[in-house]
């Protein structure tokens, strides 16, 4: 197994926008291996690249059945269907707060041998594939959340042990679930 430490809140680069893969060789099967073993040790339904500070277009999901990866992936809501839930994320541990995504989402990119892949998600796996693109945009769960939630997400991450007290970076994720700025 090769687990990987996970980055956290605060590290620079889970806020740095990824570039894409563009050679799809033995290096980006070991980091989909180490994304994968990372996530399965871990109990996630998901990890992205920035989340061992690799800062490429790659994720691994494994949600409702649905077990996988996904390179230089996009995602589409196939409806204006949303859902509000629970969500959490690796690199903010033990936080877990309602959040606003896409009810029914199609994700389409390619696999680590070059292969294009698609994925149609509803619910949780709609949830994860759009948390997981969000990551490679540089944009966390936080950044969907209403200011009040936010703000009481801030606390509680202040508060958390692992925290380090840098100061929090918010932004705007160019995939807008409210129509504006979030």
């Amino acid at each position: 197994m090769t687990v990987q430490p996970i980055r956290l809140f605060g590290d620079p680069v889970l806020r740095t926008p990824a570039v894409e893969v563009v050679d799809f060789d033995k290096e980006l099967h070991t980091l989909v291996k180490d994304l994968w073993d990372t996530m399965e040790s871990e109990g996630g339904a998901g990890l992205a690249a920035p989340q061992l500070g690799v800062g490429l277009r790659v994720f691994t999901y494994h949600c409702d059945g649905a077990a996988g990866h996904l390179v230089n992936p996009t995602w589409t809501a196939l409806d204006d269907e949303y859902q509000d839930g629970e969500e959490g994320c690796l690199s903010i541990p033990g936080v877990y707060l309602d959040c606003r995504r896409h009810l029914n989402v199609v994700a389409s990119g390619w696999n680590m041998h070059g292969e294009p892949v698609e994925i149609e998600g509803s619910e949780m796996l709609a949830r994860c594939l759009q948390h997981e693109t969000d990551h490679l945009d540089g944009v966390l769960f936080l950044d969907r959340l209403t200011p009040e939630t936010r703000k009481a997400a801030m606390k509680e991450i202040r508060q958390a042990e692992w925290f380090d007290g840098g100061v929090p970076t918010i932004k705007q994720s160019p995939h807008s679930i409210f129509g504006g700025a979030v």
